[in-house]
């Protein structure tokens, strides 16, 4: 890497929707400056340049921009190897909000992947390089713009629940009812309606929760927490899909659609999802706020 990776100029444009993705990949070196992101400082190693470029290829709008203004396809660091089972894909779509997604190696040298990025015949390519993907699994219905196009092409099965099952009514898997139902070995669905009637999360060797949009680890609190100003179908139902739920739940991975990621034993977790579904059935309906959501 020359040195001219190290020059200023790293710039966030105005496009940018506030959605954390930068500032989860980059800390630090991006932040939050007046309800948007913006670069703190520019970056002083290689290493510092490698997270800009993290945070570069997986925002949404292509609001990071490099020193030159475009970016370099030999500098996209993804899919990014969270640890020797789960990917995090990057490249995050405008048509599923700028959500993440996540690519899972199972022991048999297959592969799920847990909602998609923006399409891309390249990004195929990469993940079928990783294992033949059997599965594409939709957290729900806000989530479900390439599904199916990844799914034929890596001629993989399509998973939603009914409840957002108009989102994907070419769905090759249906899931039903609020109980949890095994769909692989060691990959079992919970639905969890509340986010939208649909939700599902995705819990992996009671190892990775692929949670969606129905909580998050926020960064603001040190905790988990629902998105409760962003909740279309109804809190009070997830608050009843959480109590239903949580008792259920072992992992050690949080990693959801939206908001940052995390790793803790699995004690922790279960203490806090325990908390969390106490604090969740005392919300109240609130109106539709992003600008209200505790990154």
């Amino acid at each position: 890497m020359g040195d001219e990776r190290l020059e200023d100029g790293w710039y966030v444009d105005d496009r940018c929707t506030n959605c954390d993705v930068a500032r989860q990949l980059a800390p630090g070196l991006i932040g939050e400056v007046d309800g948007r992101s913006a670069v703190l400082r520019q970056p002083r190693d290689r290493d510092e340049v490698r997270r800009m470029h993290l945070a570069a290829n997986a925002c949404h709008t292509r609001s990071v921009r490099p020193p030159s203004g475009r970016l370099d396809a030999a500098q996209d660091p993804f899919p990014l190897a969270l640890d020797d089972t789960v990917f995090l894909c990057g490249h995050n779509s405008p048509r599923t909000a700028g959500a993440n997604s996540y690519l899972l190696r199972r022991p048999d040298g297959t592969a799920m992947l847990v909602d998609t990025p923006r399409w891309s015949t390249t990004l195929a390519d990469r993940y079928e390089g990783l294992g033949p993907v059997t599965d594409v699994l939709l957290t729900h219905r806000d989530h479900v713009a390439h599904g199916r196009r990844y799914a034929d092409r890596l001629g993989a099965r399509l998973w939603i629940h009914e409840g957002d099952l108009d989102a994907a009514p070419d769905a090759d898997h249906v899931l039903r009812g609020t109980g949890p139902t095994e769909i692989a070995d060691g990959v079992t669905a919970f639905p969890l309606p509340g986010h939208t009637r649909g939700s599902v999360l995705f819990v992996a060797d009671e190892r990775y929760c692929f949670s969606g949009d129905s909580f998050y680890w926020s960064r603001g609190t040190g905790d988990i927490e629902v998105a409760e100003t962003v909740t279309w179908y109804s809190i009070g139902e997830l608050a009843s899909s959480l109590a239903r739920t949580v008792d259920r739940l072992r992992f050690e991975w949080l990693l959801p659609g939206h908001g940052d990621r995390c790793h803790l034993p699995a004690d922790d977790m279960a203490a806090r999802l325990r908390r969390l579904a106490a604090r969740t059935r005392e919300l109240r309906p609130r109106p539709i706020d992003f600008t209200a959501v505790r990154w």
